[in-house]
């Protein structure tokens, strides 16, 4: 009885329909506008935040946060290394390429073949340094070899003597809507170093997913 009352009381305001048929009941739209309300007062930066300090400290190195803004990645928040070595490439508000970068390319999964070919004709595919993706094929090949590790990596391709490894965050619609990435000099961040860090970056990035809802 209990039950029920709460049944006819969504219904009254309607949040909740019963089929005429087999007189199931049923949520309605209206629950959508709810989830868009707490949505929109959601920052992914006051989410990430204590995240990407911890990750930080346990990598003692830079650690970004980052969104995709018409074709680019924008940096929403940067924690320093301990040189500080990147706080001048990476900071708040900085744009990169979506090609060059490790959550830029994390970014990219979201896309089908039309879209892509979009974004390449639309933004080209800049070389930055020797390192950098610049043709379609291999952007391709590149995006195929993430979906299979679960992790992007931006070696030297945006900046000579820096690494950065990436992992994306997704929320309830199972899209990736941001990225984090821990970065320093190749002199550090070696690919046996990365190896050894790759599973609690992306740890941290499903944790933040888990926040923003996203169930796999």
């Amino acid at each position: 009885s209990t039950a029920l009352r709460f049944l006819n009381t969504l219904m009254m305001c309607g949040y909740a329909r019963q089929d005429a048929e087999n007189l199931r009941y049923s949520l309605t739209l209206k629950f959508m506008h709810i989830g868009s309300l707490v949505n929109s007062q959601i920052s992914i930066r006051d989410v990430a935040r204590p995240y990407l300090a911890n990750l930080a400290q346990k990598c003692n190195e830079s650690v970004c946060l980052a969104i995709e803004q018409d074709m680019e990645i924008v940096y929403i928040d940067v924690i320093d290394g301990p040189d500080g070595m990147l706080k001048i490439t990476q900071r708040i508000g900085k744009l990169a390429p979506i090609h060059s970068t490790g959550i830029g390319k994390l970014m990219l999964l979201n896309y089908d073949l039309k879209q892509l070919e979009h974004i390449i004709e639309t933004k080209g595919l800049k070389a930055l340094t020797p390192n950098t993706i610049t043709s379609k094929d291999e952007l391709l090949l590149e995006l195929e070899k993430i979906k299979q590790r679960g992790y992007a990596l931006d070696d030297e391709e945006c900046e000579l003597g820096a690494r950065c490894l990436s992992a994306g965050i997704k929320d309830y619609t199972g899209e990736y809507v941001a990225g984090i990435s821990v970065s320093g000099p190749t002199t550090r961040m070696t690919m046996e170093y990365i190896e050894q860090i790759k599973d609690v970056v992306i740890e941290t990035a499903d944790k933040i997913s888990r926040e923003l809802s996203y169930r796999s």
